[in-house]
């Protein structure tokens, strides 16, 4: 008897663990950016494909953006694990996918954890370097 009771202690315990570890995953997945049509047909104000402009945004983003997001875009950075949402995956097709306007606004405004950088780095130019160096790092 004791043994069928603790095989249902055991049993009770891993499927609180799997309904424990499937909500945080769930409340970890990406929601989609509300980003205003305007704001998603923006044209860059930086030629995204100079290398200068790209070379600003490495340097941006090694000083603002690699922590969380990795030096490769991957959401791999050293603060990327104490955040409560999933910092993404820059490299992937759906990050890629957005328009250069959508990147521009989410890097802009931010939201939750990110920060809105149009402060932090108040130059336009500037964050759309970001945005140049953001298309650097498909797979």
């Amino acid at each position: 008897m004791k043994t069928t009771q603790k095989i249902i202690t055991v049993l009770i315990t891993m499927v609180i663990a799997v309904f424990f570890i499937a909500g945080n995953s769930y409340s970890q997945a990406k929601k989609p950016w509300n980003v205003p049509d305007k704001d998603k047909n923006t044209k860059a104000a930086a030629n995204l494909k100079d290398a200068g402009v790209i070379n600003n945004g490495k340097d941006l983003w090694a000083k603002h953006c690699k922590s969380c997001h990795g030096s490769k875009g991957l959401g791999d950075g050293p603060k990327a694990a104490s955040l409560k949402t999933n910092p993404g995956d820059f490299t992937s097709a759906a990050f890629q996918g957005q328009t250069d306007g959508e990147l521009y606004f989410e890097t802009s405004k931010g939201r939750d954890e990110m920060p809105a950088y149009e402060k932090k780095i108040p130059e336009a130019g500037d964050r759309w370097a970001l945005v140049a160096y953001m298309r650097t790092l498909k797979k």
